[in-house]
């Protein structure tokens, strides 16, 4: 039986606590978030009695074995590094955190512990790309060299935490970019990131103008803060030759939102969203293959249930994890360089 605690009580910890009440081989034991209010009304929704305003206090329970931490991209790395040391397994939602230096400083910590930590790339474990990932592995799409991500909202920045720059890293590229990123680049085979070129703009601001649209808000949504970008954009070269390019945004001048993933194989392609589809020669014929699947686009819940499940079993069964922490570092690398290539003006070598 594996004994968790979630820390950070926003929206994203629901995704979290679910499953882990699901699960037959998992007791949630410890619930953690600075809003006593919002602790207390989960604690008594969930039937957890241990509830903590801070998180060391958390992990001074020598009950609690792992740990999801749902919080503030600018706290991860502190309470990662935190949990491992008090000899937690650790799930930790995505990004890793919100530098090159923290994620190295993670790993470490994580290496030292011997436990497992588990980075939250949750798209990693959509059905849809878990079938796609088999059909690549068969190497039904050859070399994959060139992949090409659009997730663009036309209306769609949560406010809150997330567009505070000092809580969140960033707009855009830290929420919606870092999904976008991480699966075309799992998908690819993991290559060596070498150089990077990106733009950011902040045009648009969060247009908590507009009527008759609704749209998610964080919890704390605040219409007066907003300091992050609503628009990046970047080209990312890998050592084997194969390139990523990826858009996002909070919100553009768009008809409709758009959720786009493809890639590109000289023995076939694939698009994963907005629905799975593959497309290879036979016969000299260009084929468009429809697999017959439940869900051939991302499963938000499911995938979450998946991820989840996947966690309890690198704990308790040895499973190495799908999204180890040495690739949140190297997502890292490639966010921060989308950054500092918008700042410079220059492509960034890594």
């Amino acid at each position: 039986m594996l004994k968790v605690g979630v820390i950070g009580g926003g929206s994203i910890s629901q995704f979290h606590i679910t499953p882990y009440l699901l699960h037959n081989r998992v007791e949630l034991v410890a619930l953690c978030d600075q809003n006593e209010q919002r602790l207390t009304e989960c604690g008594n929704q969930y039937g957890v009695t241990h509830m903590y305003t801070n998180y060391k206090d958390l992990l001074a329970n020598k009950d609690v074995d792992a740990v999801s931490i749902c919080t503030w991209n600018n706290t991860h790395a502190e309470i990662a590094i935190a949990a491992l040391e008090a000899g937690k397994h650790v799930l930790v939602e995505k990004p890793l955190c919100m530098t090159v230096e923290e994620a190295l400083a993670v790993e470490a910590a994580a290496v030292k512990s011997g436990k497992v930590l588990l980075v939250g790339f949750v798209r990693r474990h959509g059905n849809n790309s878990n079938i796609l990932k088999q059909f690549i592995d068969q190497d039904y799409l050859g070399e994959i060299y060139y992949a090409k991500a659009s997730c663009l909202r036309r209306l769609g920045n949560p406010g809150g935490w997330f567009s505070d720059k000092s809580k969140s890293g960033g707009g855009a590229l830290m929420d919606l970019g870092v999904h976008m990123i991480d699966l075309c680049w799992y998908l690819m085979g993991r290559p060596r990131p070498v150089s990077v070129s990106g733009n950011t703009y902040s045009k648009l601001g969060n247009r908590s103008n507009v009527k008759n649209l609704s749209f998610y808000k964080a919890a704390d949504y605040d219409s007066s803060l907003n300091n992050v970008e609503d628009l990046a954009n970047g080209l990312i070269r890998f050592e084997n030759g194969a390139s990523l390019a990826v858009d996002v945004s909070f919100t553009l001048q768009a008809k409709e939102d758009q959720v786009s993933v493809k890639l590109f194989g000289d023995k076939g392609g694939a698009e994963i969203e907005p629905e799975l589809i593959i497309v290879t020669e036979q016969n000299d014929t260009i084929l468009n293959i429809l697999p017959q699947v439940d869900n051939k686009s991302f499963d938000f819940a499911g995938s979450f249930t998946n991820e989840i499940n996947h966690f309890v079993e690198c704990c308790l069964d040895g499973k190495s994890p799908v999204a180890p922490v040495e690739d949140g570092v190297e997502v890292m690398k490639m966010l921060n360089a989308i950054y500092e290539s918008a700042q410079t003006g220059k492509e960034v070598y890594l």
